[in-house]
């Protein structure tokens, strides 16, 4: 019976490493991050990266995947909650910690990606878009809901609240990636909540 013959065990974390260039996306977007500074940061060869992960664009993939799955988990508890009010509050205070974190890059890294793709990058963009697109349904739903329940009045349309919040949201990476303190967005949040029609 012919031995089989396993190729060469990788060298590096599979894990730490897509943590890494996820860091180096965040932080100059997907046209902005180079491949030296994504094996820089990753600690592999280009060999090594196109082997683990495939090109650039399918590491950017990936590290959307991550950042979506362990970055925006609040997202989903928040949707969950009871009245559309506390949804925006969730909403708005998980983005505040997430885009003003001393552990991690600020601002959003779907908003950052988007801002910056020019036309090399249309795959990339249009990948942003659908999934921005997917989180504005699962939004829009929840405020219609909230409509439907009589938690949100009867003139207050749900595609206008849910188009509002999205802009707050957006509005707050953007200056959050610009440098604007915890304590300013903070503000931003307080004013949000407190002028919100619903429950």
């Amino acid at each position: 019976m012919p031995k089989v013959c396993k190729g060469r065990p990788r060298e590096f974390d599979v894990d730490e490493a897509l943590a890494a260039a996820l860091r180096v996306f965040w932080s100059k977007g997907y046209e902005g991050a180079s491949l030296s500074d994504l094996t820089d940061a990753m600690g592999i060869t280009r060999p090594s990266l196109y082997a683990a992960f495939g090109n650039k664009e399918a590491l950017f993939r990936k590290a959307l995947d991550l950042y979506e799955r362990e970055k925006l988990a609040y997202i989903g508890e928040a949707l969950a909650a009871p009245t559309s009010r506390e949804v925006a509050e969730r909403l708005l205070t998980g983005a505040l910690e997430m885009q003003t974190s001393e552990c991690e890059p600020r601002g959003c890294l779907r908003v950052i990606s988007t801002i910056s793709c020019g036309q090399e990058a249309e795959s990339v963009k249009a990948d942003l878009m659908a999934r921005r697109g997917s989180s504005h349904r699962a939004l829009l739903d929840r405020m219609q809901r909230a409509k439907d329940e009589g938690d949100l009045p009867a003139h207050v349309d749900a595609s206008a609240m849910t188009d509002y919040l999205l802009a707050i949201l957006q509005g707050m990476s953007v200056q959050a990636s610009s440098g604007a303190s915890k304590e300013q967005l903070q503000q931003v949040v307080r004013t949000s909540i407190g002028i919100w029609p619903g429950k």
